[in-house]
């Protein structure tokens, strides 16, 4: 037996017993080792997740040791790894064409069906990857980094252009760093003054832009010589600043949306057509993100340790998580270890 943690309704998580997985073909089974908490689980828990029904075990950014497999070659028991937390189907049009992210069927682990937040679980042996020498605690952030990795590769970032990340959660946090490292000059807009510091003391962004300022707009012109910004990205998911990104972004640029509302987005008609904009939606991600992150820790390029700011013991989430979404516990990334 094992223990996992249940989401039964909005605001109500407990803790059940539960048989330990067994391993079945095709797929492994991983002993984890750490969880970190993200903004879909804080949203399910809230009930203001759009793709959520209940009762849900949550957890989805996920690393551990792999304790048995079936068809995973090059992979060894005792391993540490980490996986591909979205299941796709193989056979819909956005399969066939290489974008399994956004598969018509997708599963994602912890919120189209039960996640991690467990002792122990049965994935997909396809969606392993390897621990490549990482800690677990870097592991279980490779999912929310792969995120932001993604929606810069969707935006074609090219060196030198000015990017605008609206929200500096993790999710933000990490298009910041991949935009960096995509050669950008990087813009931090957030209503939070403290997560607008933590951007440019910790992660070097030179640019932070108080969105509450009657003047932030005339700040980002200033900042980008007149020009504004070719790339606006949305990870905030709130809906105002979803509908007002548009107004920081340049002519002919990109206006990237990674954050997820329930609601209509609804913008203006002439400031966008006038723009020429390219609107863009940026969902999951894929291998070939998840790879690129796992290189860019690596390289040195991206500092895991940087986003933690909380630990917390799987046995102490129960009490622990309806406080992590009050911004007076100032946390960025909250990392559960078993």
């Amino acid at each position: 037996m094992m223990y996992e943690l249940i989401c039964s309704s909005p605001g109500h998580l407990t803790y059940a017993r539960t048989d330990l997985p067994v391993l079945t073909p095709g797929h492994a089974i991983i002993k984890i080792k750490r969880i970190g908490i993200c903004g879909t689980d804080l949203h399910a828990f809230e009930g203001t997740q759009p793709f959520f029904q209940y009762p849900r075990v949550l957890g989805h950014e996920l690393s551990g040791e792999l304790v048995a497999f079936d068809n995973a070659p090059g992979f060894r028991e005792g391993e540490a790894v980490t996986f591909i937390p979205y299941f796709s189907c193989g056979t819909c049009i956005a399969c066939r064409r290489g974008l399994p992210n956004c598969c018509e069927q997708i599963n994602v682990f912890g919120v189209h069906s039960d996640g991690g937040m467990k002792e122990y679980i049965s994935i997909p042996s396809a969606s392993l990857l390897h621990g490549e020498g990482l800690s677990y605690e870097a592991l279980a952030l490779v999912e929310p980094l792969a995120i932001g990795a993604h929606a810069v590769r969707r935006a074609a970032i090219q060196p030198g252009e000015y990017v605008l990340v609206t929200g500096a959660g993790p999710i933000g946090l990490a298009a910041m760093e991949f935009a960096r490292i995509a050669g950008a000059q990087v813009i931090a807009l957030d209503v939070n003054a403290e997560r607008l510091e933590y951007c440019t003391s910790r992660f070097q962004v030179p640019f932070a832009v108080n969105a509450r300022d009657a003047d932030a707009r005339e700040q980002v012109k200033a900042i980008t010589g007149g020009d504004m910004p070719t790339v606006v990205m949305d990870a905030t998911g709130n809906l105002q600043a979803m509908n007002n990104g548009i107004y920081y972004l340049a002519h002919g640029g990109r206006y990237v949306l990674v954050g997820l509302q329930k609601e209509v987005l609804s913008f203006s008609n002439p400031e966008l057509h006038k723009r020429e904009t390219t609107l863009l939606c940026s969902r999951n991600a894929t291998r070939a993100d998840f790879e690129h992150v796992i290189r860019s820790i690596q390289q040195g390029l991206v500092n895991p340790a940087a986003y933690i700011t909380h630990h917390i013991d799987f046995m102490a989430i129960k009490d622990t998580f309806p406080s992590l979404a009050d911004p007076a516990t100032k946390v960025v990334k909250a990392m559960v270890t078993l």
